[in-house]
Formats: C-alpha cells, structure tokens, sequence
C-alpha cells in the first residue's frame, strides 16, 4: 500500500556509517519501543517512540541533519510524516531496511529481531 510521501529522503546503512564515519554531524532517532530498544540499538541514537515523536520533537535538533530508523523502516517514515505535518523545520531522512539493514551491512554484533 502506497502512501504519497513528498520525496521523503532515504539513506541506506552503509552510507549512514560512512558519513558517521567521516565525522558528519548526523542525530539519529529511534522511534521503536522501548523493548526493541533495550534488545537493539546503534550507538548513540535518541530514543523517542513512534507515539511520543511530535510531543517530544523539541528534543531533535533541527539544525542537525537526523536520521529516523526503526525495525525495517516503516515506523521511521511515519514519524517522519507526522514531524513535517506538525511543522518540524530541520532535515529528516529514513534509514532504509531500518536497524535490521544495519546489523546486515554495518555491525552484525547489533542483534536481530
């Protein structure tokens, strides 16, 4: 099932870890559950649930380039959606394939689900 999404941004696993790698000033932000996050996260994400994003959108930066992921990405484009509907200025981008991409092609120690 389609939705119109605006062309939403995507980065996939890999470029994210190599622009992280570079140095590139990038907020990640997890909106899974909480139990999803205890079980699996890459390292230094701010946990904020799907449910919770637009009244805690003052914690993302918007001055900062950020990356939404969840499990496989769905979730992620969702928050997305709803961020830019509640007026949310800064860049967001979805990781594609979510954190289950980024224990297959960057960190396979982040445990899969």
């Amino acid at each position: 099932m389609s939705q119109p999404i605006n062309q939403m941004q995507e980065i996939t696993a890999t470029e994210l870890k190599q622009r992280l790698d570079e140095g590139n000033d990038i907020q990640i932000v997890d909106v899974r559950e909480p139990n999803e996050y205890a079980f699996a996260r890459i390292p230094g994400s701010i946990h904020i649930p799907l449910g919770q994003v637009v009244n805690r959108m003052n914690e993302i930066d918007p001055s900062r380039e950020t990356v939404v992921h969840c499990k496989m990405g769905g979730r992620s484009a969702r928050a997305i959606e709803a961020l830019k509907r509640a007026g949310f200025q800064g860049e967001l981008v979805n990781l594609k394939g979510g954190i289950t991409a980024w224990s297959n092609e960057v960190d396979p120690t982040v445990p899969k689900y």
